[in-house]
Formats: C-alpha cells, structure tokens, sequence
C-alpha cells in the first residue's frame, strides 16, 4: 500500500503531503571536465566538505532515491528512531574521507517540505527540491539545484484499461470520466493539477482532491475513477501487491501533458552556495556516477533500501519486488537518463523557465509571494556537473 507520499509544491503552502510526484537536459551554467568514473582513484572531500555530508530527501526509502543509498559503504548504521542512515560516504569502492548521512522526508519530518527543513536545520548541506517546489520558496526559503537526479518526474495519472480501453491520455481520460461520473482522486494542492485544469487538459468537475494514499477509494470505484500515483510504484503494486485490484492500470507520466519539472533535484540553500562550491565541485561528480552505478546496478542497493523500510517500521511498505520494477521503468521511460546529451544530472534553461511560467500565476493566485523578477539562474546551476559522466 502506498502512503501518502513527497512534499510537493502547494498552493501557498510550504509543506503539502502528496504521494508522488520531456527529457531535456541542459544547456545552461559552465560544467566541468574532470573524469571521474567508478573505477577511478579515490576522490578526497575531506579537505573541501563538512565532516558529515548530511542530504534530506522527501519520503521514505526506495528506488528513486537509489543513486544516495549507494553512496554508503558496508560500514552504515542505521537510526530507525530518525528514520536515517549514515556511514562512510564512498565513490567506487573507496572512501571519499568523510560521512554521509541521508535522512528520510514525509512522516519522519511531519510532511514539511525539505526547503523549510533545510532552513530549520543548518546541518542540511543537500536536500531534495523538486522545481515547483524551488519556484514556490523562492522569496522566502530560496534554494539552487546543483544536479537533477532524474531526467523526468515519474508523476503520474492511473486509470483502468477495462473501464476506459480507448483512452490513452490525461485529457481523453478527462473526457471519459464527464461521461462517467468518474473522478481523479490527488492530494489537493498539488500545482501539477491546477496545471491540468488551467490549460483544459482535466475539466475541474472531475479532479478530487481528496486522495489519501490508500488503494481503497480506487478499489471500491471498480475501475470508475482515476488516481495519481507514481509510474516507478503504483503499477507493480496495484497488480502485485494489492489483492482487492490483482490487474494492470494504464498511465500517462504528467510530464508528458507539457509540465516538465525535475523530480528531487539535489540542492542546497542559496545563501550557501558560494560556501560550499568548492566541497560540491568534487561532489556532485560523484553523486553522478553513483546515480550510473546504481541505476546499472541496483540489486545491493535495492536489498539496503528495503533492509531500511523495515527498520524503520513507520506504516511505509516497500521490498525489493517493487524497487526493481521501480529500476526497470525508470530505465524504459528514460525517467533516469542523460537527457538530450551524453552525461547526467544537468538542467535545461528553457525547461526550468516553463515551469516558472506555468507555475507563477498559479502560486501568485495563492497568495504565495515569489521572488521578484524570478529567473532560471535562481533555481539552479550546472556549473558543477563533469560532462564525462553519463549513462
């Protein structure tokens, strides 16, 4: 069953509890050239980075957030009372000299956001901002995204193939549900759905903003309304794991209507950039190369994230079945990729200045104040990114 997932960018709100959230990739910022690769020499962040490399991501343990979990040795403890783990932050088998600790979002923070979390604990160098998110905090919480840990953003909208055969869109499937009396269940305040609806992709008579994260709502529809959920989960579980549905559902990845976010980019506090450029200069290649690692490679890493959902034991459930699937779809939907060139974790200008345009009026019509004359070179910075790194 999946719970009530990510903190995604509300209407005028700083934290909203949501269940999930066109490959571009980046033309903007200088990166830079050094080779690192999994089988490289050591890299040393001892001279350059905190003791402790602490990264805040927005939920629980799973494959999405794989690429971090790589990044720990065989050495790792884990604090199931936090809901985080730490140990020897490593780059292709070798120490890089210090600690990292990753800790988990949604129930372990009370559903903040990770922006307002960053700013209430000074001990977060990195945390997970997705771009709506960053455009929402803009004036109040500002953060810069240094890597893009997934291309696309696995949100998505479900429905029943039986139920609807013909339709293959969000906006056929707005259609069909008119006719049906169906609705899309979401978590309310989402701004992708006010997306939707704005540019006539939903008509607003049948979105539902009243998802709880349970399969139940959907279940007892029989096939009648329709749900978010994210295309690395929802499939493989419904069929899978929720008995009372035991089938397939059919989607379409929000991305694809033309809401081109990036999911959980790694960022840091604005403020700090400068601070820490020389310690993300040598880090963010080897966060790229542990995100080539373990989308290459995931089984260990896939064992740990489910070992970590069950010490944590907070209601989240998630085993390796369905971490694996997660893996082998953010490989098919190009999810997890390069983008339109040869290396990964970089961001485009003209993507991030769509969902500035998308998203203003809607955060503005909140109530929510942005920073004035927003830019894309507010949000983010490629500067760090080494171009010989790619899937």
């Amino acid at each position: 069953m999946h719970l009530p997932k990510r903190a995604l960018a509300g209407l005028g709100l700083v934290a909203v509890s949501a269940l999930a959230l066109s490959a571009c990739s980046s033309d903007s910022g200088a990166t830079t050239d050094t080779k690192t690769t999994s089988a490289a020499a050591a890299v040393d962040l001892s001279s350059v980075c905190p003791a402790n490399v602490v990264i805040q991501t927005d939920w629980n343990p799973e494959a999405d957030h794989g690429h971090l979990y790589e990044l720990l040795g065989d050495d790792y403890k884990v604090d199931a009372s936090k809901k985080s783990v730490s140990g020897t932050l490593m780059s292709g088998g070798k120490s890089t000299g210090v600690q990292v600790e990753i800790r988990s979002g949604g129930p372990a923070i009370g559903y903040a956001s990770v922006s307002s979390q960053m700013y209430q604990d000074k001990d977060i160098m990195l945390g997970y901002v997705t771009t709506d998110e960053g455009v929402q905090n803009s004036a109040k919480l500002p953060t810069t995204a240094v890597m893009a840990e997934n291309d696309i953003s696995p949100q998505m909208i479900m429905w029943d193939p039986a139920t609807y055969p013909d339709v293959t869109t969000i906006k056929e499937l707005g259609a069909a549900l008119e006719k049906n009396d169906g609705v899309v269940r979401y978590f309310g305040g989402s701004a992708y759905m006010e997306y939707l609806i704005g540019n006539g992709i939903l008509p607003k008579s049948v979105t539902d903003g009243s998802y709880d994260g349970t399969p139940s709502k959907f279940v007892v529809a029989k096939g009648n309304d329709a749900q978010q959920g994210f295309a690395t989960a929802e499939p493989f579980i419904y069929k899978n794991q929720v008995a009372a549905w035991g089938k397939d559902v059919k989607y379409q990845l929000v991305n694809d209507t033309g809401y081109p976010i990036y999911p959980e980019a790694m960022s840091v506090r604005t403020g700090d950039l400068t601070k820490l450029s020389p310690c993300l200069k040598k880090l963010v290649p080897v966060l790229q190369q542990a995100d080539v690692d373990y989308i290459t490679n995931p089984g260990t890493t896939n064992k740990l994230v489910a070992n970590l959902v069950t010490q944590y034991n907070n209601g989240w459930v998630y085993d390796e079945d369905v971490a694996n699937y997660g893996v082998e779809t953010m490989k098919k939907l190009k999810i997890a990729s390069n983008g339109d060139n040869d290396y990964v974790g970089d961001m485009d200008t003209e993507r991030i200045q769509k969902v500035i345009d998308i998203d203003t009026p809607i955060y503005e019509k909140s109530g929510t104040k942005l920073k004035s004359g927003l830019a894309p070179e507010d949000l983010f910075t490629n500067e760090f990114i080494d171009k010989s790194i790619g899937f």
